[in-house]
């Protein structure tokens, strides 16, 4: 069983295989339109995931890119908003606390830049 939620022009904008809030009809078998909206919602989350491992990436990639700029003496830590000088302090110093794991740990992208 299908439940959905159509706007007022009929397009669906919701359907889910249990009864919820705002639903205005039910299909007992999926439909052509039914196959459509849950293709467009696997594509979109598959994208959302792609987009959170990215920002996981890009994430690493930026606090590289700090490093070299305060070492090379482009930028200083004190430039830095308190909250941002913090979260760059405690992840170096998680980084720090597992490099006595070298070995365990193995560090993907090492090398790289």
């Amino acid at each position: 069983m299908y439940y959905i939620q159509c706007d007022a022009e009929g397009r669906i904008i919701q359907v889910e295989l249990t009864p919820f809030r705002g639903m205005t009809q039910q299909h007992e078998a999926s439909t052509p339109e039914i196959d459509e909206w849950l293709r467009q919602r696997e594509t979109r989350e598959a994208t959302l995931t792609q987009l959170r491992q990215s920002d996981l990436e890009m994430v690493r990639v930026l606090e590289d890119l700090i490093e070299v700029l305060m070492s090379k003496g482009v930028v200083s830590i004190t430039d830095l908003p308190p909250a941002a000088q913090a979260k760059l302090t405690n992840r170096a110093q998680a980084r720090r606390s597992l490099s006595g794991l070298e070995g365990l740990i193995a560090d993907e992208d090492e090398g790289l830049i």
